[in-house]
């Protein structure tokens, strides 16, 4: 007998399935106070997983139910219960009263805080994560002693330690932050009590996350970003991205705080400062051009001719372009509509790389700060970037915040647009050794080349939204770049010459041929006659009397 692929490939256990299906519906008012919880640990999006895996699948150690029961994962259990060990010894209740208690109040609670169904019984989850939690606790301590602590010594130096903080900022690597709090209430460190008598579990572990973060973070000097309420953080890695972007993301402008900010200000921009004028035709321009009208006007075959096809032809050429686009080109700017709530186009991403904004006489200079302390100064022509630094943790960690963002989907994807941002500007080595050279990259990679291909890779995004402050240093930046004249001739000779070059050498062969004729004509027959009957050229005889 056939079974059909859904079934012949699934290996099922009907009994446990019937018995899942019973409790489910017995439970149904656990339901209903599920669906009021929101999901805070997500799955990472089809499309970011497969550009580069290992980015966002931990490879050391498993935190949560997603990737617990991996058996490459697995090994790190032993360490995992070594530090539930340690951990009972401090606390003053027992770890089986603890799972106990977690069972009774916050199973449910935990199953809807997971994007997926959690397939596994409420003791194996609960245990899971009390083991969990007291091997997380303990790797953050040695971010809160102002000592070495001698677990660590003895510990964590034999583990791959910067493997261990790449999976805790992993999207899937998550455990709520409630059940942090709630695991560290419980424990009575003495290391604790002596460094902070009075302080509370939620400042204990703010510390440790701030601590966390300035060793994780490629960026430098946030003094606002101290003030993140970790109550209203989800988990560890949501705390780090509001550490990254600000929670009402005001985006403001900073003055320039360091001396090389200040002199980089002073210097004027070399080119495209000024609007270029178009000059008014002379007046012997508009004599001559009046009078080349009249003698065409005299002539109905040429008017035919010229006002006819040939001019329905020409008036197509893309070298016409550029004078219909200067003649309408205020009425277009003033057509514009709003269109803020609208993904951006195409036109609004894309941004000169460095060595072109250089040659355009476009200066960078570093400023101590997050992403909203980007901006573009138009009349010093200088781009401030935050400095940020590039080790081998720094593309799991902006990785990993782009797929949150995603699945959160604020109203801005502010880390997804300045990803793109750098992206733009850094196409080869040569951009990223002058932001090198400048201060805004420190590069801890093996070359620069690895720097740019760091940013080329992270170009896939789940989507893209508008984000103010960035759009406008986009806008400004292009704007600035295509006043210099250097890319206005490139682009005029672009648009308006090489695109229509097979047509003008066509005309030219054209006009070689007319020419050619003209002067055959003339030697057969006599032109001077046809060349008496025309007008005579205004003030041409004013001109011989003088």
């Amino acid at each position: 007998m056939d079974y059909s692929p859904s079934f012949s490939k699934v290996n099922i256990n009907e009994v446990k399935w019937v018995d899942s299906m019973r409790k489910s519906i017995l439970k149904q008012h656990d339901d209903e106070d599920i669906g009021q919880i929101p999901v805070c640990v997500f799955t990472v999006p089809k499309l970011l997983l497969a550009t580069d895996p290992k980015s966002y699948i931990p490879q050391q150690v498993a935190l949560g139910p997603f990737h617990h029961f991996r058996p490459e994962l697995y090994d790190m259990q032993a360490y995992k219960l070594a530090s539930a060990r340690r951990t009972q010894k401090q606390m003053n209740v027992s770890f089986e009263c603890i799972v106990k208690t977690m069972k009774e109040h916050d199973e449910t609670r935990i199953r809807a805080r997971y994007h997926k169904y959690l397939d596994m019984s409420g003791d194996t989850l609960v245990w899971m994560m009390a083991i969990d939690m007291a091997f997380l606790l303990e790797f953050l301590l040695m971010y809160f002693m102002k000592q070495s602590y001698h677990l660590v010594d003895l510990t964590w130096k034999k583990l791959p330690h910067m493997a261990i903080l790449r999976d805790l900022v992993m999207v899937e690597n998550q455990i709520p932050m409630f059940l942090i709090k709630k695991m560290l209430q419980y424990q009575q460190l003495q290391q604790l009590q002596e460094t902070d008598v009075n302080q509370s579990p939620e400042e204990t572990l703010k510390r440790m996350l701030m601590g966390l973060y300035h060793e994780f973070s490629p960026f430098h000097e946030q003094n606002h970003l101290a003030n993140v309420d970790i109550d209203k953080c989800d988990h560890i890695l949501d705390f780090l991205y509001h550490m990254t972007v600000p929670n009402d993301h005001e985006q403001h402008i900073n003055v320039p705080t360091n001396q090389n900010e200040c002199d980089q200000a002073k210097e004027p921009c070399d080119e495209g400062d000024q609007q270029e004028s178009v000059p008014e035709p002379t007046t012997d321009l508009r004599q001559c051009m009046s009078f080349i009208f009249t003698i065409l006007s005299k002539s109905n075959t040429v008017k035919k001719i010229i006002f006819g096809k040939l001019f329905e032809f020409v008036k197509k050429l893309p070298i016409l372009k550029l004078v219909t686009e200067h003649m309408f080109k205020k009425e277009k700017s003033n057509d514009g509509s709003g269109g803020a709530t609208k993904a951006p186009t195409i036109e609004e991403i894309t941004i000169p790389s460095v060595t072109e904004m250089v040659k355009a006489g476009i200066h960078f200079s570093p400023v101590n700060g997050g992403i909203s302390d980007i901006r573009f100064d138009v009349k010093a022509c200088t781009l401030y970037l935050p400095v940020v630094e590039l080790d081998v943790n720094t593309e799991v960690y902006l990785r990993n915040l782009v797929a949150y963002e995603a699945c959160v989907a604020p109203r801005q994807l502010v880390v997804a647009r300045y990803t793109e941002l750098m992206n733009g500007i850094i196409d080869t080595s040569e951009d990223a050794k002058y932001l090198r050279e400048r201060g805004i990259v420190l590069n801890y990679l093996k070359s620069d080349k690895e720097v740019a291909d760091l940013w080329n890779g992270m170009s896939k995004s789940v989507k893209m939204t508008k984000v103010d402050n960035l759009d406008n240093v986009v806008k400004d930046v292009n704007k600035t770049y295509g006043r210099t004249w250097r890319v206005k001739l490139s682009r005029c000779l672009k648009t308006y010459v090489f695109a229509s070059w097979k047509i003008l050498t066509l005309l030219a062969a054209l006009f070689m041929l007319l020419v050619t004729t003209i002067q055959a004509f003339c030697t057969v027959y006599s032109c001077a006659r046809y060349f008496h009957q025309l007008p005579k050229i205004p003030g041409a005889e004013e001109g011989k009397l003088a």
